[in-house]
């Protein structure tokens, strides 16, 4: 199983696919990165030698932010809007859709299950 950024990725799957198992790469990404370390799409990773795992990791640790740096640099954006204290802020500190959802119906995800109000029907 190769390893590449903390992440073992499926061996039986293309390259491509198997690289977007990594957060923070997706499918473009993927092809941009076999193209750039000259790796024939259409092969399985158990096919990749040591050296080519090898410039993949390199290619990725040089050129791109993925996993566990991505997701502080994420977690400090939205943060850095909580303690501001702008509009979307406030909304990350109550749990409710920060991009203009409507809240009356929907936004379960983000509110949670419902819950009932004592007294509401007649």
């Amino acid at each position: 199983m190769a390893r590449i950024a903390g992440v073992n990725i499926p061996t039986a799957k293309r390259v491509p696919i198997a690289l977007t198992y990594i957060t923070g790469i997706g499918p473009a990404k993927a092809e941009e990165i076999c193209e750039a370390t000259k790796i024939d799409r259409a092969r399985r990773v158990n096919q990749l030698s040591d050296a080519e795992v090898l410039s993949i990791r390199e290619y990725i640790d040089a050129n791109l932010m993925v996993e566990g740096d991505l997701r502080r640099e994420t977690q400090m954006n939205i943060k850095r809007l909580m303690d501001l204290g702008c509009y979307r802020g406030l909304r990350h500190r109550r749990n409710l859709p920060v991009r203009g959802q409507r809240t009356s119906t929907n936004a379960r995800t983000r509110k949670g299950p419902a819950k009932a109000i004592a007294g509401k029907k007649k």
